[in-house]
C-alpha cells in the first residue's frame, strides 16, 4: 500500500504570507500530508508532474451567484465545473429570497434545506452560502442558521432600498417580497449579527454589503435616461456614478461604527469606492471591514466594451474606466483590497438584449480567477505569487471562517491546490471556461498563466482542459 494518495512533484509551492519554495507536496485522506525536497514517487498512488510549473493553494471564490437565473442544481453542477479551469476549489454562494432565485419568500428554515439538497452531489468544488435577510422575521434566524447550518455570512444590498431598478418604479416590494428594506432594516440586521457575534466569539460574524446609494441612482438614472437614454455601458456607469458608492460605504460604515459589526465591502468597483473605504478604516479604526473587488473591475472598461457593441458586460456595480482599473490594481497590491473574487452569475446572451435597462446584470467570470491573477496581476504589474495567493485564497478564507482548512498548502489543511502552467497563454472563449454562460465579456482576451489541473479534497477534478471523475464537493459549515 502507497504511504500518500497523491504525489505533486516538482513544483515551485507558493505558501500565502511566505513565499514561494520548491517542494514536492504529498496528501493523504484529502489533507496536505507533507511538504519535502524530494519525496519518492514510489510512496504514492498517483503522482502529477508539476516541473516547471506553480502550484498555488486553490482560490476560495468567496463571490458567487449560484441559481440567480437558472435551475439551482443545474447551476451547481455547471458553474462549480467552471471553477475548476480557473483554479477555484471552494465556492461562497449569496442567496435570497424574494425575484429571481427561487422566486419566493418564507423562513430560512424551510427555504434554505431546500438550497441545501439541490446543490448535495452536484458540486465540483466545496461550497457554502452567504444569506440575505430580506425580512424582519429572517434577521431573527440568524442564530439558528448560524447554529444549525454553519452560515457565519450574511448580505444586505443598499441599491435597493426603495427603488426597483427592473421595474423602474419607486416601490422596491415586489422585488424584495419583503418589509421596509431601508437603513432602519440595515441597523436592525447588524444589531443582530453583532448579537450573535458576542456569543460566538471564536467566530468571524460577518455582514457582506452591496454599497450604491439608491436615492443618488434614482436622480442620476432619471438624467440620464432624459438624455436621449443611449443603450451604452456608458450610459450605465452614469446613471449608477462612483459617487453611489461612495456615499453608500459611508453611509454603512458610520452605522457599524455604532453596532460594532464586522462588514465585507463588496465588489468595489472605483477609485472613489476604494478611496471611501481607506478612509472609513481611519475614521473607524475600531471596525473590522474588508474589502473586495472582481475580476472585471480590474479588468474591463466600458469604452472598450461598447466600442465591440453589446450589452454583455452589464453587471451591478457597473463596468467604470481604465483609470479606475489600474486604481484597484494598486490598492490590490498595496493591500487595501483584501480578497478578489468572480461575482459569477451565469447570465446567457439572450438575457442581455439590445435594451439596457432590462437587460440582465451581470456574467460568469470564475474560470478566470488565478488566470487573471496570474496574468494581469503577477506577469504585467509584479505582484508576488505569495500575494496572488492571498487574494485568491487566503485572505477570503480567513474572512469567512475557513482558515485551517482553506486557503494554504500548509500540512493540516485540506488538499485543495491548483497547478499553473506559467508560460500556458491561451485566448479567453466562452467555450473554454467550461460554463453555461454562452458569452464572456473576456472573449478574445490572452492570458498567460492557466491551471492544468486542479485538486479538490485531494481528488484530480480537472486535468488539461477537461474535467475528470464526478462532482464530489462538499458543504463547507463555516460556524
Amino acid at each position: 500500500m502507497s504511504r500518500y494518495d497523491l504525489l505533486v512533484k516538482g513544483g515551485t509551492v507558493v505558501l500565502p504570507y511566505h513565499g514561494e519554495i520548491r517542494a514536492d507536496l504529498a496528501v493523504s485522506g484529502g489533507k496536505v500530508a507533507a511538504l519535502a525536497e524530494d519525496i519518492p514517487t514510489s510512496d504514492a498512488a498517483e503522482v502529477v508532474d508539476a516541473r516547471g510549473k506553480v502550484v498555488l493553494p486553490g482560490a476560495v471564490d468567496a463571490h458567487f451567484h449560484l441559481g440567480i437565473y437558472r435551475d439551482l442544481a443545474l447551476d451547481a453542477f455547471e458553474e462549480t465545473r467552471s471553477s475548476l479551469v480557473g483554479g477555484a476549489t471552494t465556492v461562497l454562494s449569496y442567496f435570497r429570497t424574494g425575484s429571481h432565485y427561487l422566486d419566493r419568500t418564507g423562513s430560512y428554515k424551510e427555504i434554505f434545506p431546500e438550497v441545501l439538497n439541490a446543490v448535495a452531489g452536484r458540486a465540483w468544488t466545496d461550497y457554502g452560502f452567504h444569506l440575505a435577510p430580506m425580512t424582519v422575521d429572517q434577521i431573527a434566524e440568524i442564530p439558528y442558521l448560524v447554529e444549525e447550518h454553519g452560515v457565519s455570512s450574511f448580505k444586505y444590498y443598499m441599491f435597493y432600498k426603495g427603488f426597483d431598478l427592473a421595474a423602474n418604479s419607486r416601490d422596491a416590494r415586489s422585488f424584495t417580497m419583503g418589509d421596509e428594506y431601508d437603513l432602519g432594516h440595515l441597523y436592525l440586521l447588524m444589531e443582530q449579527v453583532t448579537a450573535v457575534q458576542q456569543a460566538n466569539p471564536g467566530l468571524r460574524l460577518s455582514l457582506s454589503l452591496h454599497c450604491e446609494q439608491s436615492e443618488l441612482m434614482r436622480v442620476f438614472i432619471d438624467r440620464v435616461r432624459s438624455n436621449g437614454d443611449p443603450q451604452t455601458l456608458r450610459a450605465y456607469h452614469e446613471g449608477r456614478p462612483p459617487l453611489t458608492e461612495r456615499v453608500a460605504i459611508g453611509e454603512a460604515t458610520t452605522l457599524a461604527s455604532h453596532t460594532g459589526t464586522n462588514l465585507n465591502l463588496l465588489h468595489l468597483s472605483s477609485r472613489e469606492a476604494v478611496d471611501a473605504v481607506a478612509l472609513a478604516r481611519r475614521s473607524f479604526g475600531a471596525v473590522d471591514m474588508r474589502a473586495e473587488t472582481t475580476l472585471h473591475h480590474l479588468c474591463l472598461d466600458h469604452d472598450s466594451l461598447d466600442a465591440e457593441g453589446g450589452l454583455g458586460g452589464k453587471v451591478n456595480p457597473p463596468i467604470r474606466t481604465k483609470a479606475d482599473n489600474e486604481a484597484l490594481w494598486e490598492r490590490a497590491a498595496d493591500g487595501t483590497i483584501d480578497w478578489v473574487a468572480s461575482d459569477h452569475a451565469c447570465c446567457m446572451e439572450a438575457e442581455k438584449g439590445d435594451q439596457l435597462w432590462p437587460a440582465r446584470p451581470g456574467f460568469g467570470g470564475t474560470a478566470l480567477l488565478y488566470p487573471v491573477l496570474f496574468s494581469e496581476g503577477h506577469l504585467k504589474r509584479g505582484i508576488s505569487l505569495s500575494r496572488v495567493a492571498e487574494l485568491a485564497s487566503a485572505n477570503p478564507a480567513r474572512a469567512y471562517n475557513l482558515w485551517g482548512r482553506k486557503g494554504s498548502l500548509a500540512v493540516g489543511f485540506d488538499a485543495d491546490l491548483t497547478v499553473v502552467d506559467p508560460a500556458l497563454t491561451q485566448t479567453v472563449t466562452a467555450e473554454a471556461c467550461l460554463s453555461g454562460q454562452d458569452h464572456s465579456p473576456f472573449e478574445g482576451v490572452d492570458l498567460t498563466g492557466w491551471p492544468v489541473t486542479t485538486v479538490v479534497g485531494g481528488q484530480v477534478r480537472f486535468r488539461d482542459g477537461d474535467v475528470v471523475g464526478e462532482p464530489g464537493g462538499r458543504y463547507a459549515r463555516r460556524a
